[in-house]
């Protein structure tokens, strides 16, 4: 059953003003951290995870290069950025796809998506696909794609010689408080013709759904997002480090790469808490080497398909020992 979108009241939209306010007071606290790189190009057959920061990923994936939730921006409205993009536009590959997960200001820009598709069209001749849930579409309709791809929830379809289906998640997807209708979701990417796949959870909190999706779908990669989960109320849309862990393990996917931490102040816990919970629930569980923590800027290169040989070409950290970051 599809998760209902929090319909506006006003006591709630006052609650959520008012947690807003002082998520955007200490966000102005912090001096801004981290430096961009050039994003490491992957061969054939080689499949490329590249963190840019927040939820916003680089894929390198069956030949071809896919954006999720591009944001790079420095602010969302007035909330302030806390660490820079790993990678900036100017140094990405010309870009084949873009898929948005949902239309909150975290993961849909459109100074930055309007910038994606005029850097490529200057690259490449052409601008990329755009691929969103429905009812997002009239936000990325004039923003100079060549194409909008609207998906609802396990549908499937081939997109720029990819195989992409949309996945369920608990969350909501209304940009404002009224747009209720707009829908939300994640993807599991893998090239058409096979090979190994990735998935992106979108926001979500924990959900039964994450078994269905390992059973239909067993992806090879979960990016899993890990931060705002308190107060313990956000857990209604979001997944702690632990609850992340449980779902991750639940696709059988063989690695999980963290995200939706550091990068924006959107819950109340310590900016370095999530990772370092994900640190304790790795150790706990014995998955050193299956979570990798990937810092902004960073490829995670695996290469060939998940068959039990495959090797991760990945030379930093996984999370064990590795939740303080630079």
């Amino acid at each position: 059953m599809r998760s209902v979108n929090r319909v506006s009241s006003r006591p709630f939209r006052v609650r959520k003003l008012q947690q807003l306010w002082r998520l955007v007071q200490e966000s102005h606290e912090c001096p801004l951290t981290g430096e961009p790189r050039k994003p490491e190009l992957v061969g054939p057959g080689e499949l490329g995870v590249t963190f840019i920061g927040h939820s916003s990923f680089l894929l390198q994936i069956g030949g071809k290069n896919v954006l999720i939730d591009p944001v790079f921006a420095k602010r969302l409205v007035v909330l302030r950025r806390q660490r820079r993009p790993g990678v900036q536009i100017a140094d990405l590959p010309a870009i084949d796809v873009v898929f948005l997960t949902h239309a909150h200001m975290d993961h849909l820009n459109i100074p930055s998506l309007r910038a994606v598709a005029r850097a490529t069209r200057r690259l490449h001749g052409t601008a990329p696909v755009v691929v969103v849930p429905n009812g997002v579409e009239d936000l990325v309709r004039t923003l100079g794609f060549s194409r909008v791809e609207t998906m609802s929830w396990w549908e499937e379809r081939v997109v720029e010689g990819l195989h992409v289906t949309m996945t369920p998640c608990q969350h909501w997807g209304a940009r404002m408080f009224k747009d209720t209708h707009r829908e939300f979701g994640g993807y599991c990417i893998r090239p058409d013709g096979g090979g190994m796949s990735v998935y992106h959870s979108g926001d979500t909190a924990y959900f039964g759904g994450f078994r269905e999706i390992g059973a239909r779908l067993r992806p090879d990669v979960a990016l899993m997002p890990v931060g705002a989960y308190f107060p313990d109320s956000y857990r209604s849309v979001h997944t702690s480090p632990e609850e992340a862990v449980r779902g991750f393990l639940e696709t059988g996917a063989e690695w999980m790469v963290p995200m939706h931490y550091g990068t924006f102040r959107l819950g109340r816990e310590p900016m370095e808490e999530p990772i370092e919970r994900l640190a304790a629930e790795s150790a706990r569980l014995g998955l050193e080497g299956r979570v990798r923590v990937v810092a902004e800027g960073e490829t995670m290169r695996i290469s060939g398909k998940n068959d039990g040989t495959a090797e991760t070409n990945y030379a930093s950290r996984d999370a064990v020992g590795a939740s303080k970051r630079a």
